[in-house]
């Protein structure tokens, strides 16, 4: 297998957590508001609004308050108290800051990589300030040569990123966790995706089982098992 001409890895969910907390959070406002509506009205709700509001607010825990807070305002008709938005205001600005622990095996893959010499890249997508300051908190960042944080993860997203640094999509890997954003885009361009499943995801990154249909990718069990494929030792195909 051709050596990569670059790495890109993503953040939430492949390096570190992220889904856990706003599930907790959702639940935490959920049980809060549950004299307005139950949780399965408000979590119907509440992916409506975000479904919504993404094109305007993008991703991230600033989003997540305000459909959270609209979402309330539109099932009580506005009855919902100042106390109780600052409330789930609270909540969200507990994303903002939440300690960040490395996956298990991120640190040894990203040393012996970062060894090998291949340019290794950090490819986010959210808020600017959010996804620098978990890098940050993260302790991982001297491991990457290149840092991109996009508003989107889409086909066009990721040709710009290859015309920029000059790659072409064959000798490009991505390794992330979501198949919307991380594996099906690159994988249609023509470079080699690499998905790490995580035990929750976003129900805004959820993909149908079609769409995946005849998308060549590989799935390794864990971030321990990317360093061997990329060596050519191990690895299987995707092709559902």
């Amino acid at each position: 297998m051709p050596v990569p001409a670059l790495i890109a890895f993503d953040a939430d969910d492949t390096l570190w957590p992220n889904q856990p907390h706003f599930d907790a959070a959702e639940a935490r406002l959920y049980a809060l508001l549950t004299h307005y509506a139950d949780a399965d009205t408000l979590a119907q709700n509440f992916n409506a609004v975000q479904r919504e509001n993404l094109p305007l607010f993008g991703y991230g825990a600033k989003s997540f308050m305000l459909s959270m807070i609209e979402t309330v305002i539109r099932l009580t008709n506005g009855a919902v108290t100042g106390a109780e938005i600052q409330q789930v205001l609270d909540h969200g600005k507990r994303l903002l800051d939440f300690p960040i622990e490395p996956l298990p095996h991120a640190a040894e893959v990203l040393t012996t990589l970062k060894e090998s010499g291949v340019p290794l890249m950090l490819l986010t997508k959210g808020d600017l300030f959010d996804q620098e300051s978990k890098l940050a908190r993260s302790g991982l960042g001297p491991f990457f040569d290149h840092l991109e944080i996009v508003s989107e993860k889409n086909e066009a997203t990721y040709q710009r990123i290859l015309r920029r640094y000059g790659v072409r999509p064959e000798d490009f890997v991505m390794v992330g966790n979501s198949l919307k954003s991380d594996i099906l885009p690159v994988a249609r361009l023509g470079a080699r995706a690499v998905h790490v499943p995580y035990h929750t995801t976003w129900v805004m990154e959820e993909v149908p089982a079609e769409q995946l249909v005849g998308v060549d990718f590989v799935t390794v069990d864990d971030l321990s098992h990317v360093v061997q494929y990329l060596a050519g030792l191990s690895g299987s195909e995707a092709r559902p």
